[in-house]
């Protein structure tokens, strides 16, 4: 009894770390020199290095600035010194921050947990010490929104969750995990009006899929809607993944975001493909459809794969939001008409929203968009590892 006492305590320890020790940099799109935090909710003990100067309660904020290759910290008005990083740890699981940027003024934001400052190479990198919940939770709402089925929320959660395992370390030269860019996943507030998202995180605390071939961490990848049709992950990253081959996708066809069109000059069109990939405009035959282009199934190249002209670039040339379109030319100008929004590779977020409307759960969702994969959990699989590594031990 009392050596399983001592396994479960080891284990419940293990679990706390996991679940408060991921570092995500906020702000990623702006170079701030000056940023203010007060008080939201529950109280922060403020230390400058390795230094205590007390805690930030209710109507108090600290101001940290960036001096050099240090940070300036002010409580107040009154200035306190000048250190490599400072920490702001909370004193309870659930306190609320208010981050407001001053140099230069950005809008107000709000997260959960502690905050780590120092200075970048040309600002303040500010990072969110979060627990895994707290952060899934504003990237949910953040990608998905409110009014949405739950079932939807639990499989963002997963896959979202799985994303971050997946690329744990992608700025750990930068002094964090992830950033809070659509480069990693939009994190651009915590959790505030959707009750349903904090549910759905809570019912998967855990939960991420692998593929069965590998063994490995499924690529986590998704985008708001595929147009009635996934993409391979080749025609967009040049890397063929076995889960992630293009298939029909009827549950998102009549959402808001479904279809597009637009309006390119004939004379962009052509300076692009010419200039970019010297299309070959002296041949009569390709002169005379350099505007024509029909694209019923997707495809990964502009009219033909040996003219070497990737979708992708001209997705990327013209502001288009999907590879996914068909062309032709009307005056002066070549009009797109396009299914989708968005890269087009994995988890469909309409599709998936449509699914969780029909009464499919998550497991269901997420089965039906990475084909042959498990759904692991990251508690039990911890329990088994210690357990093995422990049990000879005690």
């Amino acid at each position: 009894m009392k050596q399983c006492t001592l396994l479960l305590f080891l284990i419940s320890m293990s679990f706390s770390v996991f679940g408060n020790e991921l570092q995500i940099g906020v702000y990623r799109g702006h170079t701030i020199q000056r940023i203010d935090f007060s008080y939201n909710v529950g109280s922060y003990l403020i230390y400058g290095d390795s230094t205590s100067f007390g805690a930030l309660l209710p109507n108090e904020f600290i101001s940290v600035t960036k001096v050099g290759n240090r940070v300036e910290l002010k409580k107040g008005v009154n200035t306190v010194g000048t250190f490599k990083k400072i920490s702001l740890k909370p004193t309870s699981n659930e306190n609320v921050m208010r981050l407001r940027p001053r140099t230069p003024i950005l809008k107000e934001r709000k997260y959960n947990d502690g905050f780590i400052v120092f200075s970048g190479s040309k600002g303040l990198t500010i990072v969110n010490d979060v627990s895994y919940n707290h952060y899934l939770g504003g990237v949910v709402e953040s990608e998905g929104g409110g009014g949405k089925h739950v079932e939807y929320y639990k499989a963002q959660a997963v896959i979202s969750r799985t994303y971050a395992l997946k690329y744990i370390n992608r700025h750990q030269k930068e002094g964090f995990n992830l950033c809070d860019q659509v480069h990693c996943q939009a994190y651009h507030n915590k959790l505030i009006y959707t009750d349903a998202i904090r549910t759905a995180v809570n019912a998967v605390d855990g939960e991420y899929i692998i593929d069965t071939v590998s063994n490995s961490l499924v690529e986590g990848f998704f985008h708001a809607n595929c147009g009635g049709q996934t993409s391979s992950s080749d025609y967009v990253w040049k890397e063929d993944i076995p889960y992630l081959q293009p298939f029909k996708d009827t549950f998102c066809i009549y959402t808001r975001q479904a279809t597009w069109e637009k309006r390119v000059s004939k004379i962009e069109w052509r300076k692009f493909l010419v200039n970019t990939y010297f299309y070959p405009i002296e041949d009569s035959l390709y002169r005379a459809i350099i505007y024509n282009f029909e694209q019923e199934d997707r495809k990964a190249f502009y009219i033909s794969p040996h003219l070497g002209i990737p979708l992708r670039d001209i997705r990327y040339q013209f502001k288009l939001r999907s590879t996914l379109f068909s062309c032709y030319p009307e005056g002066q100008d070549v009009v797109l008409k396009g299914r989708g929004y968005g890269h087009g590779v994995g988890f469909c977020q309409e599709g998936a929203m449509g699914m969780a409307n029909q009464g499919l759960n998550y497991k269901q969702i997420l089965s039906f968009y990475f084909e042959g994969i498990k759904f692991k959990h990251y508690f039990e699989k911890m329990f088994f590892n210690q357990s093995s590594y422990r049990i000879g031990e005690l």
